[in-house]
């Protein structure tokens, strides 16, 4: 008789064809490499199959380890729905929230948030993890977060998104710029400007050059930063322009920096920011409270 894997096992094979390392494996599972490497061997022996191709650097599926991962994956992702939805019988907030949020939102947004959260439910534990869009859509399809805060749209399967408010776009100059004097700014005023962006792989990057029209290959992008503070230190410095989220404004990231901000006269030019969750989550009445707090907070439910 086949003896079932234990969740553990299934765990473990699901971090080995992420990282494709024993070592990096066992350390992101937090056990030793030789505990991952015995409850893989067991594995396997029970099933009678080889799920891993090894070597001396790195660790490759088999084809059919990649459909047991696949499907562990999904085994995974509904035990942890079964925990939470056992969990809803009990007050909003009583059990740890795995929240995913884009690094152009977190330290904007969630001081305040943190804030009311601790006041209003003094038991809320929070398990924050800030990353790229790309990167938390896939923990929270692996069943490794439960909420997410980004902007959106966000191509995503079997999720449920939660539109919170616009984040309106600032173009950002330095304080002697020509762009001081126009009144009032058009985006055909970027036109021949040094536009100043992230690098790819951040969704602001994006959203930004959609809401205000612009393809990079008509654009001067003499450089890309990693983090919207690096961005505004490069304008100050007279390197180009850029675009600014309305939240980080608010939030001072220009206090003390010669760089002053200024709207567009056309309507619209704004990203989307909300929550996205996966359908089979049995949280829905707790995310979508999490979303009418942060509304409330940020008092814009355009």
């Amino acid at each position: 008789m086949t003896i079932q894997p234990t969740l553990k096992q299934l765990k473990y094979l699901c971090a080995i064809a992420k990282t494709q390392h024993f070592g990096q494996a066992a350390n992101d599972c937090h056990v030793s490499q030789s505990t991952l490497s015995a409850a893989i061997h067991e594995l396997e022996e029970h099933l009678g199959v080889v799920l891993i191709e090894r070597s001396n650097k790195r660790a490759h599926l088999t084809r059919l380890g990649e459909e047991v991962v696949n499907r562990s994956r999904d085994i995974l992702v509904d035990v942890a729905d079964l925990v939470s939805l056992c969990n809803t019988s009990e007050k909003p907030f009583s059990h740890e929230l795995r929240l995913g949020v884009i690094p152009t939102i977190a330290p904007y947004l969630l001081p305040s948030l943190l804030h009311q959260m601790r006041n209003k439910y003094p038991d809320f534990k929070l398990s924050l993890k800030e990353e790229l869009s790309k990167v938390l859509v896939e923990r929270l399809n692996n069943g490794e977060l439960d909420v997410l805060l980004l902007a959106l749209p966000y191509p995503s399967q079997g999720t449920t998104t939660f539109h919170l408010f616009y984040d309106d776009f600032l173009l950002a100059y330095p304080d002697n710029h020509p762009l001081a004097n126009t009144e009032p700014l058009k985006l055909s005023d970027l036109n021949n400007q040094d536009l100043l962006l992230l690098e790819d792989g951040h969704c602001l990057r994006d959203h930004a050059l959609e809401a205000c029209k612009l393809n990079t290959s008509e654009l001067s992008v003499p450089y890309q930063a990693t983090s919207l503070n690096t961005l505004v230190q490069m304008v100050a410095n007279g390197m180009g322009v850029t675009l600014l989220p309305k939240m980080a404004v608010d939030a001072h990231i220009l206090s003390d920096i010669p760089v002053t901000v200024k709207p567009f006269l056309e309507k619209n030019i704004w990203r989307s920011i909300g929550l996205l969750w996966r359908n089979s989550s049995p949280r829905t009445d707790e995310f979508e409270l999490l979303g009418k707090l942060l509304q409330q907070l940020w008092g814009n439910t355009k």
